[in-house]
């Protein structure tokens, strides 16, 4: 087809095509997204399904000893290997709660993901001879024998949410959760709450309109801290929050007090001791600081005392106290040279950093301490085994839509082909484009090279599109887009696009006569409409024009109207957010406004297009990011909304990356699907990137002792 006739075919779309406006939208929005019509969404999670975390603790030998070596016998695995289990918490010995289990048991309580979405877990697990050494190269004296679990708390029927760092005091479970909607635009959800796990009355102790996070109790029970915005709010920091610490009556959350500028992650020794952490603004290392302080009645900010406790050199963070002993803390460290990060002790007295978890699992992340009540334990979580358990191909979460069954996918930008019944997507791991059926099966790789976004034609059977080259690049990158013929017998690939000027995000229109596309050709990046067939040698036809990005987009199942997400209204910020139009050019109109310097990424319509669903940083961040492998979650969680933009409902609640949804027209089973045992790494995710940044300072980094069991700082 000539240029010319092409868009003389676009001028006949122009003046047949009703001019719908937004009447059109607000009329046939005005029911819920989930109406009769059950369906399926799928999304990706940036290195969720790379691991499976359990919680292991090891001992803590007297302070007065000589350096000791840790090693595997003395270590003991105290979750049950399903799911994802973390950020434990060993409650003290005389909560009622657990004061009928043995006495030779260890108790942790924990976070747990696996109902599909986070639930509060304490178990009790017997020991044998917990008390005595294990005899050297045997594991017998520390085999886990009878457990006993309780759930302390989980979502109320119907209510989706994040539990987080739950502490037990006595009756009470204090916690973090995103239960409630914060009301504004990029402003965390994540809140303090304090329930009673045997009533399940539960009480916000934050106050609204502010976020706070990490919560830990002190020894006596009276006081809560936390990483708060104190009201301000989050300001996109994707490394280190811009928190500082407060504290508040842990009964009803009165008495909130500033106690610290700037830090996270706080930790009781007493009533008038805190540690902290934070990363220097002068010499760029997280460190742990200590906070010292009088009464809390009367305490203000500039009464605090606060000192640096680890020096430069190395990246500390995360600490953990024990009131039963001062002379040391515990921590999490990255050290310059070193890939992985590792519990270490911290010995106050002496200025020495003693190894707990190198020497036990050298190559393997551990995580966020805490300690016993006596001082004699340390645990953590960390991946489980040599081969992590079941790792999952499409994991099934809990969702707020009875209509909708919910699925996380071990790659990215999934796509459902026409009616449902097979998948496609990138994997994480090579790059290249699968397809499987919708439960999982019939998995095989299409297409061999480096490739983001995946869309299936609607009329052509087996036909997949998808864009090759690099992601997050330039206009004149090399980027084209090619169709795939995956069930013929010898796959044939066909490139739609010339020249490279990245052209990406391919969406083909529902008589699968066009493709709309995102095209940097003009130096900007604008959406292009072009022959589904022969490509844009068959014509093309430029549908936006301007000095911003307008990208990802999704044609309609009817045909009339093109979403994408843009950053027209301030170009070159970051800034995101969600656009209609129509394909003949008109009716152009903004969706979803994702606030001040916020992101709205990555719309895909509903199958009988009344709905969209789309990832989002309108509920800001859930956690500390320094707390969690790199998820980067400020990239956001997955919404919903009517196709007016009202009605926007948060369909996943966790400290993760979610993005790159698909929404397809077959309801899935709402079971998880486990990838084959030799199927991808076993815990390959990544840990935080900033930590691999060693900063500008003039002090030395630290070295190993010659024995690499101690290591020693004079600060």
């Amino acid at each position: 087809m000539h240029k010319t006739q092409f868009n003389f075919i676009i001028f006949l779309i122009i003046i047949i095509t009703p001019l719908i406006n937004l009447h059109y939208v607000s009329s046939s929005s005005s029911s819920s997204s989930s109406s009769s019509l059950k369906t399926s969404i799928v999304f990706a999670t940036l290195g969720r399904l790379s691991y499976n975390f359990d919680i292991y603790t090891l001992p803590i030998p007297p302070t007065q000893s000589p350096p000791f070596i840790t090693n595997h016998h003395d270590e003991v695995k105290l979750t049950d290997g399903i799911s994802v289990n973390f950020n434990g918490h060993f409650p003290v010995d005389s909560t009622p709660v657990i004061s009928h289990l043995p006495e030779t048991s260890l108790q942790v309580v924990y976070v747990t993901e696996r109902n599909g979405t986070s639930s509060v877990y304490l178990d009790s697990v017997v020991v044998d001879s917990l008390s005595r050494p294990s005899r050297l190269g045997s594991r017998s004296a520390l085999e886990v024998g009878n457990r006993v679990r309780v759930k302390l708390l989980e979502g109320v029927k119907g209510e989706v949410a994040m539990m987080d760092r739950p502490s037990l005091v006595g009756e009470r479970l204090v916690y973090v959760s995103t239960r409630e909607d914060s009301g504004v635009s990029r402003t965390s959800w994540a809140a303090v709450y304090s329930t009673h796990v045997l009533t399940g009355s539960t009480r916000r102790l934050t106050p609204k309109g502010v976020s706070d996070f990490s919560p830990a109790v002190s020894p006596s029970g009276v006081w809560t801290a936390v990483a708060s915005y104190g009201g301000e709010g989050w300001k996109g920091e994707v490394e280190e929050l811009e928190t500082d610490i407060y504290v508040f009556l842990t009964r009803d959350g009165s008495n909130r007090v500033k106690l610290v500028d700037h830090g996270g992650w706080p930790t009781w020794v007493d009533d008038h001791t805190i540690y902290f952490h934070r990363r220097d603004r002068v010499d760029g290392w997280w460190s742990v600081y200590k906070a010292s302080f009088g009464e809390l009645e009367r305490v203000r900010t500039e009464s605090v005392f606060i000192e640096r406790v680890t020096p430069p050199g190395l990246h500390a963070f995360t600490p953990a106290a024990s009131p039963e002993n001062h002379e040391f803390i515990a921590l999490a460290t990255r050290r310059p040279g070193f890939e992985f990060r590792h519990i270490e002790l911290f010995d106050l007295v002496k200025k020495e950093f003693k190894e707990v978890t190198r020497p036990v699992s050298p190559n393997t992340h551990h995580f966020n301490p805490f300690m016993s009540s006596d001082s004699t334990r340390v645990g953590y979580h960390k991946c489980r085994g040599g081969n992590n358990g079941k790792q999952l191909l499409l994991e099934n979460l809990d969702n707020p839509e009875d209509d909708i069954s919910l699925f996380r996918v071990d790659g990215s930008f999934p796509s459902f082909s026409p009616t449902g019944d097979r998948i496609a997507y990138v994997d994480l791991n090579d790059g290249y484009v699968y397809v499987m059926n919708n439960d999982g099966s019939n998995r095989r790789m299409v297409f061999k090279g480096r490739v983001f976004s995946t869309a299936w034609d609607p009329i052509r059977k087996g036909v997949i599109y998808t864009s090759v080259g690099p992601t997050f690049a330039s206009e004149k990158t090399k980027v084209n887009i090619i169709s795939i013929h995956v069930d013929d017998d010898e796959i044939i690939y066909k490139r739609l696009t010339h020249g490279g000027e990245n052209n990406a995000f391919p969406s083909p229109s529902p008589d699968g006569k066009w493709i709309v596309f995102r095209s940097g050709r003009s130096g900007h990046k604008n959406l292009y409409i072009m022959d589904a067939e022969d490509g844009e040698a068959g014509g093309i036809h430029r549908l936006t024009n301007g000095p911003w990005d307008d990208t990802m987009c999704n044609w309609s199942p009817n045909g009339e109207w093109i979403a994408f997400a843009s950053d027209r209204e301030n170009p070159n910020s970051g800034s995101f957010e969600i656009f209609m139009i129509h394909p003949n050019g008109t009716g152009l109109h903004k969706v979803i406004q994702s606030g001040s310097g916020g992101r709205a990424n990555h719309p895909w319509f509903s199958p009988d297009g009344t709905s969209i669903v789309f990832t989002s940083d309108y509920a800001g961040i859930s956690a500390e990011p320094v707390s969690n492998p790199h998820h980067y979650q400020p990239y956001g969680d997955i919404f919903i909304a009517n196709v007016d933009g009202s009605n926007i409902r948060r369909m996943t609640h966790n400290s993760y990356e979610d993005g790159t949804p698909t929404w397809g027209p077959m309801y899935m089973s709402p079971k998880n699907v486990a990838k084959n045992d030799d199927d991808g790494p076993k815990c390959g995710f990544d840990d935080c990137h900033w930590l691999n940044i060693k900063p500008k300072t003039k002090h030395g980094g630290l070295k190993f002792a010659p024995n690499n069991v101690t290591l020693m700082v004079k600060c």
